[in-house]
């Protein structure tokens, strides 16, 4: 068995939003739209800060689709559209999506984006990786921890495109991977752990 994740070092995470780019490069994402967000803890804007001057602090929390052991977005789903697949990975079947947005409703991680008007990009053609597939108006999408990418054994995008090397990417079930060796020895935790969706997302200092 397979269960695929990431851990996330935030005490290596700069806010250079290099995994944005490259996640929005990688899957083809249109205008308008990202899978993978960095937040600045604690504040309602790009790079703000908590506290009073002097006494500032920042810490950046890159926030996408948790892979959920238990994701309420499936729960809600009404045509099975969003499923696990064998590597542990949640996932969207396009052709079954109808639109509802229940699964955007459901998701605690606000993790999902919807394509309201016909996909705009900018240049004015698919990029990216030429097997990841193209959504249309009307369905919803989100991280797919590079389905394309990792059913090929490479790891996603955006765990390669780090500068700073903060993201880990494996198999959690295989407790000799690099990724379980760094939750156990780092006291990894997850968001939201008390909404119960038990997420594949770790995060560390």
């Amino acid at each position: 068995m397979t269960r695929y994740g990431i851990a996330i070092d935030l005490h290596r995470c700069t806010g250079c939003h290099t995994c944005t780019i490259a996640c929005k490069i990688q899957n083809n994402i249109p205008m308008g739209l990202l899978w993978n967000r960095v937040i600045t803890e604690g504040s309602d804007m790009v790079d703000g800060a908590v506290g009073e001057y002097p006494n500032l602090t920042r810490r950046y929390v890159p926030v996408a689709c948790q892979h959920c052991e238990n994701p309420a977005c499936m729960r809600v789903c009404p045509t099975g559209a969003t499923y696990k697949d064998d590597k542990g990975r949640v996932e969207i079947d396009y052709d079954k999506c109808i639109g509802c947005r229940m699964c955007m409703a459901a998701c605690p991680y606000n993790a999902r984006v919807f394509n309201w008007n016909e996909p705009h990009r900018e240049p004015d053609f698919d990029y990216g990786d030429k097997t990841v597939p193209v959504r249309s108006k009307g369905v919803a999408e989100k991280c797919t921890l590079c389905k394309e990418r990792t059913d090929r054994g490479e790891e996603p995008r955006c765990v390669v495109a780090c500068m700073g090397r903060a993201r880990t990417f494996g198999d959690l079930d295989d407790p000799n991977s690099e990724i379980s060796k760094l939750i156990a020895e780092r006291h990894a935790y997850v968001l939201l752990e008390e909404q119960g969706t038990k997420p594949q997302v770790h995060y560390f200092e």
